[in-house]
């Protein structure tokens, strides 16, 4: 791993996380090209401001759950591979239930040069601190969908406030939002704006 990448759970002691991509349980099926290990990976500037966050977000009574970080660049281009396979139907109703498969890059929901692939963005949600159960929010990650828009209309009052909740956090520490996708932000003073590294998360 590069020097400055670093496992984010080791300078975030306590956080959250479930690295979707190293699972089963995503809009592939299976585990992604370059995730051989669940674990979140991070610039160590992505993770001072994810700190900053989640102490904003203590104060709200929330905790923070990442679902990715740094994405090699191999697998988003599995993620293209994928996208050109014949639909099977299996995961289509959960991720991408108005939209054709082929349809989520020219759609704006997965690139080909993913920021993610930059290692300081990050997919992640919030939890109630008292509960341990995750904050609503209107649908899940990776729902490629209108509703999964910042200020998308269909979501009840109490998701929407808790979207705001976490837009809030993120900016007001130093990230930007990407409007097609609630869950996903990235830091304004990236270190690496213009490189995309491939080593895998191991």
């Amino acid at each position: 791993m590069r020097e400055d990448f670093v496992f984010v759970d080791e300078l975030l002691p306590g956080v959250r996380w479930d690295a979707k991509y190293a699972t089963w349980d995503n809009f592939t099926g299976k585990p992604v090209d370059g995730y051989l290990t669940n674990r979140i990976v991070g610039t160590r500037a992505l993770c001072a401001a994810l700190e900053s966050a989640r102490e904003k977000a203590a104060s709200f009574g929330f905790g923070l759950l990442i679902w990715d970080g740094y994405r090699p660049q191999r697998a988003v281009e599995c993620f293209l591979r994928w996208s050109k396979k014949a639909e099977d139907g299996r995961n289509k109703q959960r991720y991408y239930p108005n939209i054709d498969r082929g349809e989520m890059f020219e759609k704006g929901y997965v690139a080909e040069k993913s920021g993610h692939s930059r290692g300081s963005t990050v997919d992640l949600t919030l939890y109630d601190l008292a509960t341990g159960e995750l904050a609503p929010m209107g649908g899940d990650h990776d729902l490629m969908d209108a509703v999964s828009h910042h200020g998308a209309p269909g979501i009840t009052a109490a998701e929407a406030q808790n979207r705001k909740y976490l837009c809030s956090i993120m900016e007001s520490c130093g990230f930007r939002r990407y409007d097609h996708e609630w869950w996903h932000y990235t830091l304004q003073d990236e270190p690496h704006p213009d490189t995309y590294f491939d080593f895998p998360i191991a």
